[in-house]
């Protein structure tokens, strides 16, 4: 597959064309950057392993009918993807209290929460990704109930399918992003799951394995996602 030109480059990735208008190639940077651009800097090697790991996770989510933006992974940096519409919502899924949770209503990091709770955010870096509800949603036309309604069912189901997967590996799922996209007129997941958009403690020890290492210098940074790739190639 030939890549041809850059059309995006974001605080993680750039994304090429390919000859076929249907497919482009997702390249994964090294550069770290963390409250929405605030702080930058850059981890050896994420690039690298933050594909591999989101090739291991969208294989594993494939098998179990979720549907995604992934065809094949195609060197050490570089995915070819299906070409998304990006819907411009993010979504969250906190399994336990962490990051702006705590912050925001005053809960002590890592206690349990007795429900999962669901979250959506405008992707608009300029406003600092504002959390937002289905009636935003609806009233800016950033997507159809119907979307809004798939968006949420794949999300609980991708939760229930990735919490199983990482409690087999010792890990425990705090909390995570997501990003969907329209391809053919249907959801599908798009972007990267990694230590970059997911919260990944160690099951038992509580020892971060994600991007807080980054976020809140907490060092051995590279060691956290090379323990995550290793554990997800087993």
């Amino acid at each position: 597959m030939e890549k041809r030109d850059k059309i995006y480059e974001g605080k993680a990735k750039i994304l090429y064309t390919t000859d076929d208008p249907n497919l482009i190639i997702q390249y994964f940077k090294d550069d770290a950057t963390a409250f929405n651009a605030a702080k930058r800097g850059t981890i050896a090697q994420k690039g690298v392993m933050n594909n591999q790991i989101s090739t291991k996770i969208f294989e594993f989510l494939k098998e179990e009918g979720i549907p995604t933006h992934y065809e094949k992974t195609l060197s050490d940096r570089e995915m070819l993807v299906k070409k998304v519409d990006i819907v411009p919502v993010e979504v969250i899924i906190r399994n336990v209290a962490a990051g702006s949770l705590c912050r925001s209503l005053g809960i002590e990091e890592g206690k349990e929460l007795s429900c999962s709770i669901l979250e959506f955010c405008y992707k608009e870096d300029k406003l600092n990704d504002p959390l937002i509800n289905e009636y935003h949603i609806r009233a800016l036309g950033l997507a159809t109930d119907e979307e809004v309604e798939t968006i949420k069912k794949y999300t609980f189901k991708i939760n229930e399918l990735m919490t199983r997967f990482f409690n087999s590996l010792n890990i425990d799922l705090i909390d995570f992003k997501l990003e969907f996209g329209r391809f053919e007129g249907q959801i599908i997941l798009a972007d990267e799951i990694s230590p970059d958009t997911c919260r990944l403690w160690e099951s038992g020890t509580g020892r971060k394995l994600d991007k807080d290492r980054f976020r809140k210098d907490l060092g051995n940074i590279e060691e956290a996602y090379q323990e995550v790739l290793n554990r997800v190639s087993k």
